[in-house]
């Protein structure tokens, strides 16, 4: 059984940069395997799969440092969403077809994983992976 947690956070300057920072990668991550997938199937015919993506993930990375940046977990599910929407729409035909990621969507979120205790619960704050102290 999967347990799911929504938090209203009050980060500092330098955390919300850091999470500005996330939303962006998760972002770039999404887009750039979107295109991937769109020019493999209009050249060969060919899909991607995740495991694919996932394992070109770290040649991405070493081209773009900046992409170390944030939790790798959030990359990560970034490629699972794309997917998990992939399949939904060959699946069912009344889902559309994976959009772009844009900025100008306000409702900014990511996910990551609960592993080795990376997230701890603190009281009343809760400390995130990469995030450096309490939110």
């Amino acid at each position: 059984m999967e347990k799911a947690f929504k938090f209203r956070i009050y980060p500092n300057k330098t955390q919300e940069l850091l999470l500005q920072k996330t939303f962006g990668c998760v972002r770039y991550v999404f887009n750039h395997y979107l295109d991937m997938r769109i020019k493999a199937y209009n050249n060969d015919k060919t899909t991607l799969t995740y495991t694919k993506c996932s394992s070109n993930l770290t040649q991405l990375k070493k081209e773009n440092t900046w992409l170390k940046e944030p939790d790798k977990c959030s990359l990560q599910n970034a490629l699972k969403d794309l997917d998990t929407a992939y399949q939904n729409f060959f699946k069912h035909k009344k889902v559309g077809f994976p959009k772009f990621k844009t900025k100008k969507n306000r409702h900014k979120s990511y996910k990551t994983n609960f592993t080795n205790s990376n997230i701890e619960f603190l009281g009343t704050k809760i400390k995130l992976p990469k995030l450096g102290g309490e939110v």
